[in-house]
């Protein structure tokens, strides 16, 4: 488990449990639900529908052995479950939204009963942007819950009637991978389960969705140029685990997540002119285009780097890159080059 999200998480359960820090508790909860929900975000924003059904660890053992859909689907369907039918008992997000039509999705349970290709093809089938949509709805709703919880309620526990009612709605699979749900949820008081389907369960999958997506980068980088077309080195640039680089599907650089249609300005331009990179445009040294807007912190070390390959090719550009990240981070190698493009140069030739 990710060490930080682990001692957040303990701080939030030892505050749960006393009367007195109960409030921050729930404070810093939502606080950290919004940390781990920027995840999934960034996930959903920067990564192509291809994606999302992927397996790149089929056969494994742990939730990374899952896709980045069915992980969305199956945490916020716990969630929509917990919340509302055991919880508020005012109806799940999935029905009174009509998400389900929305979402395209076969199913209604949690996903718990399906196995490996059965993963596969039900991820394949579910519309993504309105899975987040359903996702967020859930998360925003459950914040209200856990905002009107009071510490005298936490130890409310649940009866026969609940698992019946669970059992009647249909949304856990009576398949033995998923049934005992039933009984682990109703086994817990309130308190229990603000301990698992809200917090702890959030960790376990949104980790192992970012092992899924770092394989997903790894694979789709693998053979790629490393030479970004604004002229910076993908393989030591400090989005290396979350980006595949402008050459591939698989480009979460800020100026593709934030431009029109996820292209970047100067990946546009040089498809338009039909070039391999900026650093075969004449107009290079003018151009305030994209990387290269004088407001960006890396325009000078993106000109710079470009201008080095026009001059000494990608093969001295990639050597020159591995003997300045010998020295220093990826973060003070463009600080050293973002001062003055010319003088960066002139740095990059030395090195």
């Amino acid at each position: 488990m990710d060490k930080d999200w682990a001692e957040k998480n303990k701080e939030i359960q030892n505050l749960l449990s006393k009367e007195a820090t109960f409030g921050a508790a729930i404070e810093k909860l939502i606080e950290f639900r919004e940390e781990l929900f920027q995840q999934i975000t960034w996930i959903v924003e920067g990564y192509p529908e291809k994606a999302f059904y992927q397996l790149p660890f089929a056969g494994a053992k742990g939730y990374h052995s899952k896709t980045l859909a069915y992980s969305i689907w199956h945490i916020f369907r716990i969630e929509d479950i917990v919340a509302h039918e055991m919880i508020a008992e005012d109806g799940q997000i999935l029905f009174r939204e009509k998400y389900l039509k929305k979402i395209a999705s076969p199913i209604i349970t949690t996903g718990n009963e399906l196995e490996g290709k059965e993963i596969a093809d039900f991820s394949k089938k579910l519309k993504v942007q309105e899975l987040y949509l359903y996702a967020k709805a859930v998360k925003e709703s459950s914040d209200k819950i856990l905002l009107q919880l009071e510490y005298k309620g936490l130890k409310r526990r649940f009866n026969e009637d609940t698992k019946q009612k669970l059992i009647e709605s249909k949304c856990i699979s009576e398949d033995e991978n998923a049934f005992w749900l039933i009984d682990y949820w109703c086994g817990k008081d309130i308190k229990g389960l603000i301990q698992m389907p809200f917090s702890r369960h959030w960790i376990m999958h949104i980790e192992a969705m970012r092992r899924i997506k770092n394989r997903l980068c790894k694979i789709a980088r693998k053979g790629a140029d490393p030479a970004a077309i604004c002229g910076l080195s993908c393989n030591h640039c400090f989005l290396g685990e979350w980006c595949g680089g402008c050459r591939t599907e698989y480009n979460t650089c800020s100026f593709a997540t934030c431009s029109e249609g996820r292209i970047c300005p100067n990946v546009k331009c040089c498809n338009e002119k039909n070039i391999d990179g900026c650093y075969e445009c004449g107009e290079l040294e003018a151009c305030e285009k994209g990387f290269f807007m004088p407001s960006n912190d890396g325009a000078n070390a993106a000109k710079a780097q470009s201008l080095y390959i026009r001059k000494y090719g990608k093969k001295e550009f990639r050597n020159v890159q591995t003997r300045l990240h010998e020295k220093y981070e990826f973060e003070k190698v463009q600080e050293i080059l973002g001062q003055d493009y010319k003088e960066a140069l002139r740095i990059l030739e030395e090195n």
